[in-house]
């Protein structure tokens, strides 16, 4: 560890094999698995035949903040010990989940804990996940073979998707791929795709001066060790048709320099110009996508992610603008960025959305019949003064707002942090803003304070009480808005 805990373990990942941990002499590393990480490290389809720690037990300080785990299996149980925040999807919990911090958010999972949130307590949990798609993943056949699995899209689950047999889906041969190296152009990868081939990214950073383009229905689009592809020239990295069925997986994005109005765009901002739509039964999904403003070097864009189809699945989505990096990489004015995610489809559905530090809205759902389980924010560190960082007689920007005009939408176990440590006196009227609508029902919220600087007023409108260095570190609940929804 770096002295800091497990705060700033990221872009790791664990998948597709079976873990039993052999005891060693070492008295603090003992028989458990311990994977004590925090945003953009996943655990999925892993069988762990032990106990297994979220928390680096054996370091000082301890800390840690948000984890992810999906179609899994811990046998032993788990300790979520110094997690933060956490979501657990479609997994068994074997002998179960001991301790919360401020935001643990359970759907689908055999022995969760029972929700409890409310009074200090921290528990969302929801029996079943409303619509998931799990992640493809390479394998080897009877025959010697490689091909990617690709997992069907699920509704009203729950457990993992092996758990009484091979998970339902599809294997494509991977003679089927082009296998891409950070040294072949856009031109050559959009060449491939046009020929109707899927594309398998190896991992590296790929300079890319133009959008990949990914216009065919059911294409996957792999990153293998979280290939990143980084805008050279202001554009959007990658781009997809309004066409159902993509998947997109294991890939991080870095702006540019030079601003993009947008990094990654799914679907087309004018509709779907009379093409075959994103189908209920054959999703578009995004999963593990990560998204960096700054950090490796200075970037810029206006938003990273926009989300234009319907019935797209957001599953384990970190979108970072950087507030630490490398020296010159971060700053108000250095690594520029509004918005994290804009959704303007209907019926999109997010689980596991890790949002931080954008400069405007860090998330702006303008679509209908939308859904997000588990939110996880920080509010920009930066801002110099209340003057930089207010608009229209409001202090500050929501990190979640549902538009003025959508009639329909749930919100489960969301929570937004404040540490304001350039101006200390920065004020944020309210961390979640929606329309006061039957149709739009937020669950299990929270705001923080985290160690002293700046101050969040509200959690939801004008409803939920100040988090500011006088309760720091002390989460300000709402149960439920509008109340007794």
């Amino acid at each position: 560890m770096n002295g800091s805990g497990a705060l700033d373990i990221f872009w790791l990942s664990v998948s597709n094999l079976t873990i039993h941990v052999v005891p060693t002499a070492d008295g603090c590393h003992t028989g458990n698995e311990m994977w004590a990480v925090s945003q953009a490290a996943p655990m999925r389809r892993v069988d762990v035949k032990d106990f297994t720690t979220f928390m680096p037990y054996c370091e000082n300080p301890n800390f840690a903040s948000g984890g992810f785990v999906a179609d899994s299996q811990l046998e032993g149980g788990a300790l979520n010990g110094s997690q933060q925040q956490f979501y657990v999807r479609n997994s068994d919990l074997g002998a179960g989940w001991s301790n919360y911090v401020w935001n643990q958010v359970f759907s689908g999972d055999i022995a969760a804990p029972a929700q409890d949130f409310g009074n200090g307590a921290a528990y969302t949990t929801l029996a079943q996940t409303p619509v998931s798609r799990e992640k493809p993943y390479l394998y080897i056949d009877g025959s010697g073979a490689w091909n990617v699995f690709v997992p069907s899209a699920q509704t009203n689950s729950a457990g993992p998707t092996w758990a009484n047999g091979h998970t339902p889906g599809t294997s494509i041969p991977l003679s089927q791929f082009f296998i891409a190296t950070p040294s072949d152009s856009v031109s050559t990868i959009n060449n491939a795709l046009s020929r109707g081939l899927n594309l398998l990214l190896t991992p590296g950073v790929y300079s890319v001066d133009s959008p990949i383009k990914v216009k065919r229905a059911d294409t996957v689009v792999q990153g293998l060790g979280f290939a990143t592809l980084t805008a050279a020239s202001g554009n959007a990295v990658l781009t997809t048709a309004d066409v159902p069925g993509i998947d997109i997986s294991g890939v991080t994005v870095d702006a540019g320099p030079v601003n993009s109005p947008v990094l990654v765009q799914i679907g087309s901002k004018n509709g779907n110009n009379g093409q075959p739509h994103n189908q209920p039964s054959d999703p578009t999904a995004l999963q593990d996508v990560f998204f960096r403003v700054g950090g490796p070097h200075v970037g810029k864009a206006t938003v990273a992610l926009e989300v234009n189809s319907d019935n797209t699945i957001l599953d384990d989505l970190w979108i970072w603008r950087a507030d630490h990096g490398v020296p010159g990489s971060v700053g108000w004015t250095v690594n520029t960025a509004d918005t994290g995610l804009m959704v303007n489809g209907d019926h999109v559905t997010a689980t596991g959305l890790f949002v931080e530090h954008f400069q405007k809205y860090n998330v702006i759902w303008n679509g209908n019949d939308g859904e997000d389980i588990f939110f996880q924010n920080e509010l920009p560190y930066d801002p110099p003064t209340q003057a930089d960082y207010e608009h229209d007689g409001v202090l500050g920007y929501a990190a979640f707002k549902v538009a003025d005009n959508v009639q329909s939408f749930q919100g489960y176990g969301m929570g937004s942090y404040i540490f304001t440590n350039v101006n200390p006196d920065i004020h944020v009227s309210h961390a979640f803003e929606v329309p006061v609508t039957p149709g739009v029902q937020m669950h299990d919220l929270l705001t923080i304070n985290l160690s002293g600087p700046g101050t969040i007023d509200h959690v939801i409108n004008d409803t939920g009480g100040p988090v500011s260095s006088a309760n720091k570190d002390v989460a300000s609940q709402v149960v439920s808005y509008p109340p007794g929804g």
